[in-house]
């Protein structure tokens, strides 16, 4: 156990606070990505709460543990791949794209299509999703099921409305990519 058990709910509250705050321009437009990100990853912080005064209770070569350990691998990598990508090819500027629903390295005067983005559309969603899931499989419960589909599905929703903000910004050039990727997985979604 890496906490004290009182201390989980006031951990909770503490991050949930930072990320509302980091978050604040995307709460106050609901149609923007962000607002939906933000409720995915307080579900991703719900499964975390849960789940980690059993983090690693079953035996690593368990199954469900491994597969937990390899997507938890995936949610490293891919956000620092994709963060490194849209800073160094992105471009972004603030100055150029005026919006405080976007955080900072969302601001991309270019539009990305190497790397990772050269498969799909999300690889930080795609390592959210992969996150959820390794923590979900730690330890099955109805909530944590629960708390792992709405992640699921409010990142979906999240990438859909990228899309469109994206659509508006790149144009056909955002078309183009589109058809040429996939939103999540390789060759799959």
């Amino acid at each position: 156990m890496l906490l004290p058990l009182q201390a989980y709910p006031a951990t909770f509250v503490i991050v949930s606070t930072a990320l509302l705050y980091v978050s604040r321009g995307a709460i106050l437009r609901p149609r923007s990505h962000g607002f939906y990100r933000f409720f995915a990853v307080e579900c991703i912080f719900g499964l975390i709460w849960i789940n980690l005064p059993v983090w690693g209770d079953d035996p690593a070569l368990a199954p469900t543990q491994f597969v937990a350990l390899v997507l938890l691998a995936a949610s490293v990598w891919l956000p620092l791949h994709a963060v490194r990508r849209l800073r160094r090819q992105g471009r972004p500027s603030s100055a150029t794209r005026v919006d405080d629903a976007l955080l900072g390295f969302e601001k991309t005067t270019r539009l990305v299509t190497s790397g990772a983005f050269k498969y799909i559309r999300h690889p930080m969603y795609t390592s959210l999703i992969c996150l959820a899931w390794g923590v979900f499989l730690q330890r099955f419960t109805w909530l944590g099921l629960l708390l792992v589909l709405a992640t699921t599905v409010l990142l979906f929703i999240t990438a859909m409305r990228e899309e469109t903000e994206c659509l508006a910004h790149f144009g056909d050039a955002y078309r183009d990519y589109m058809r040429a990727t996939h939103r999540f997985v390789p060759y799959l979604i």
